[in-house]
């Protein structure tokens, strides 16, 4: 077995855990708040390997550092100023922070970002156009955000204070997103150049979708959450599993 099957494997099987057993304990508990730990560590591990296993470990790594950096300044700054998702707080339930921004949350924007990518080379192709690969990755990313900030804000770790009209996160929010997932995208354009769509990020991809949807439906009692945010990624999953399934054939 590669050392980058090793890396997969154990990162799939960390994040499944975690989101199975998440539900299964007090919510804002200092358990779950590990089990974030568990979770998006498990799925930047998927990432990382995803991207390793198409551009190599330098490669990845270098992809990984620069998103990592760019959204720890993102965030600094939106804490700071309100912009671009609207003024909201971290608390400290989420462990250490710097700039004010739990250290854990650039991590998960890499986490989810690699996978939201390659579901968008999956359904457009690599010779296709730049600018609908990195619309239709950063759609793919914010419509995770449809769960991710509902759940975040009803365990505590982040508040908008003012609140908003979906489950307290304004919908500002959401444009604030797709700017930044944009951005993003770009740059893994430039930094992993896109070639085959890696099965196993899409794979990450429609395994979160599948697994949010089913959680706030069935244990989080959320049916609004589970709509909305399903409706969202589910299509987009179904979309390029399908493509890639087709390239397989």
């Amino acid at each position: 077995m590669s050392p980058r099957s090793v890396v997969a494997s154990a990162s799939a099987l960390a994040a499944l855990a975690g989101m199975i057993a998440t539900p299964l304990l007090a919510r804002g508990s200092d358990a779950r708040a590990v089990l974030a730990w568990v979770v998006v560590l498990g799925l930047f591990g998927g990432s990382f390997a995803a991207a390793a296993g198409l551009c190599g470990w330098r490669r990845a790594s270098c992809a990984a550092s620069a998103v990592l950096a760019v959204t720890v300044v993102v965030e600094a700054v939106g804490t700071r100023t309100g912009v671009p998702f609207g003024h909201y707080d971290y608390t400290g339930a989420l462990g250490p922070r710097i700039a004010l921004v739990p250290v854990l949350v650039p991590f998960a924007w890499f986490a989810m970002a690699l996978p939201a990518r390659e579901v968008a080379v999956a359904i457009d192709g690599t010779g296709g156009r730049l600018w609908l690969r990195v619309a239709l990755g950063a759609v793919a990313l914010t419509a995770w955000d449809l769960f991710l900030d509902p759940q975040m804000v009803g365990e505590g770790y982040w508040t908008w204070p003012d609140g908003g009209a979906y489950r307290g996160v304004p919908l500002g929010n959401y444009a604030g997103w797709l700017l930044t997932s944009a951005a993003v995208m770009l740059l893994l354009e430039r930094l992993l150049p896109p070639q085959r769509a890696s099965r196993a990020a899409v794979a990450q991809y429609a395994v979160v979708a599948v697994m949010q949807t089913i959680g706030f439906a069935a244990f989080f009692g959320d049916a609004v959450v589970a709509a909305v945010g399903g409706a969202a990624m589910l299509p987009i999953a179904a979309a390029a599993v399908m493509r890639v399934r087709r390239t397989l054939q």
